[in-house]
C-alpha cells in the first residue's frame, strides 16, 4: 500500500509539466498521501533531493512554462547501480510510489524501476507526440501553436519580399509537429524523416510555387530530417537563382519548449497527473497514464518504451493537397 509519493520531470521539459506536477500533488493529498518533488530528474532522485510538497507548495503553478522541479539527464541512472541507489534514496525517504512526467528516455527509466519491483507510473510528456500510449501528449499542443505563430510571421515578411522560407522545428526523430503545422500553416510541404523527401523534390516544389504567381513559398522542415534545414540550405547554396524566389532559413529551436503552456495542455496536465495518482491508488502500477480517443487510458510501460508512433499517410497527402 502506498502511502508516500514522489514526482519527477524527466528529458526535455514540455508546456504543461508543472499542471502535471500541481495534479499529482493534490490529487495523492486528495487519497491521504504524502507528497515530495524531486528535483532535476532522475541525478536528483540519485542525489537524493527531495522537497516536501503540499497544496499550497503547488499553487500558482500551472500557468508556468517549464518545469518548477528542473530536470537533468544522467548517465548513471543507466546503470543497475544508479537506480538500486535511486531506490534505496527513496526507501529511506519513506517514498513507497514514483510518478515520472517525461518522455520516451524518461518513462524508459520509469518502466527499468518498475521492473526492479517499485511502483512507478508515468504520464506521457514530450512536445515530440512520438509516445505509443497516447494519441497527443503533454505540450505538443502548446508547441504546435508556438510554431504556428511562427510560421504566419514568417510568412507575412515572406510575401512583403517576395522570398521562400525553410522553417524547421523540433520533434526529434518524429515528424508530428512539423506535419500538423505544415498543414495548420498552409505550407506548401512538410519534410519529416518518415517519408523522405529529396532536395529535388523541394525545389521543385518551390519553383512551381514561384511559377503559380504566390507571393511567398513555406517549407517546414522536421529537425530530424533526412535532409533537414542545413542540409537544404547547403544543396540550395548555388541554386538559388533556379528557385524563383529569394530564400531563406529559419530554425526555431527551443522557443517552441519555453513560455506559458495553453488551455489545452494544462487541462491535459492535470488530467494525465491526477490520472497517474487514480491508477497507483486502485493498485495499478507500471502503466503510462496518456490519453485515447479524449479519454484516459493507462498503457504498460512495456508497451510503450523502445517504440515510437508512426506518422498518417493521410495525413501526409492531405497536406500536398492542400498545399
Amino acid at each position: 500500500m502506498v502511502h508516500k509519493i514522489a514526482v519527477l520531470t524527466s528529458g526535455g521539459d514540455a508546456p504543461g509539466m508543472n499542471a502535471a506536477i500541481r495534479a499529482v500533488t493534490r490529487a495523492a493529498v486528495d487519497v491521504g498521501w504524502d507528497v515530495v518533488g524531486v528535483r532535476h530528474g532522475y541525478a536528483g532522485l540519485m542525489a537524493g533531493e527531495f522537497v516536501p510538497f503540499s497544496i499550497r507548495s503547488v499553487g500558482g503553478i500551472i500557468q508556468l512554462g517549464g518545469t518548477i522541479l528542473g530536470s537533468a539527464r544522467s548517465l548513471e541512472f543507466k546503470t543497475d547501480e544508479g537506480r538500486k541507489k535511486a531506490i534505496r534514496n527513496m526507501s529511506a525517504a519513506g517514498i513507497d510510489g514514483l510518478v515520472v512526467i517525461g518522455g520516451n528516455g524518461s518513462q524508459t527509466g520509469a518502466y527499468m524501476l518498475s521492473q526492479m519491483g517499485f511502483p512507478v507510473n508515468g504520464v506521457a510528456s514530450t512536445i515530440d507526440n512520438d509516445l505509443v500510449g497516447s494519441d497527443i501528449t503533454l505540450g505538443v499542443d502548446t508547441a504546435l501553436n508556438i510554431a504556428l505563430e511562427a510560421i504566419d510571421r514568417l510568412k507575412t515578411t515572406a510575401s512583403s519580399h517576395t522570398r521562400a522560407f525553410l522553417i524547421e522545428v523540433m520533434g526529434r526523430g518524429c515528424g508530428y509537429l512539423a506535419l500538423m503545422a505544415a498543414i495548420a500553416g498552409g505550407a506548401e510541404a512538410a519534410v519529416i524523416p518518415e517519408i523522405e523527401t529529396t532536395p529535388e523534390q523541394v525545389a521543385e516544389i518551390i519553383k512551381k510555387s514561384y511559377e503559380r504567381g504566390k507571393a511567398h513559398a513555406i517549407i517546414v522542415v522536421a529537425e530530424g530530417a533526412k535532409y533537414e534545414l542545413n542540409a537544404l540550405m547547403t544543396y540550395f547554396k548555388d541554386k538559388k537563382d533556379e528557385l524563383g524566389f529569394e530564400l531563406r532559413g529559419t530554425e526555431l529551436g527551443h522557443i517552441q519548449r519555453g513560455g506559458a503552456p495553453g488551455a489545452f495542455d494544462r487541462v491535459l496536465g492535470t488530467r494525465l497527473g491526477a490520472g497517474a495518482v487514480e491508477a497507483m491508488a486502485r493498485g495499478e502500477y507500471g502503466v503510462l497514464t496518456g490519453l485515447k480517443g479524449n479519454e484516459l487510458a493507462w498503457t504498460p510501460l512495456a508497451e510503450c518504451v523502445g517504440k515510437t508512433k508512426g506518422i498518417s499517410d493521410k495525413l501526409f497527402k492531405l497536406a500536398s493537397i492542400m498545399a
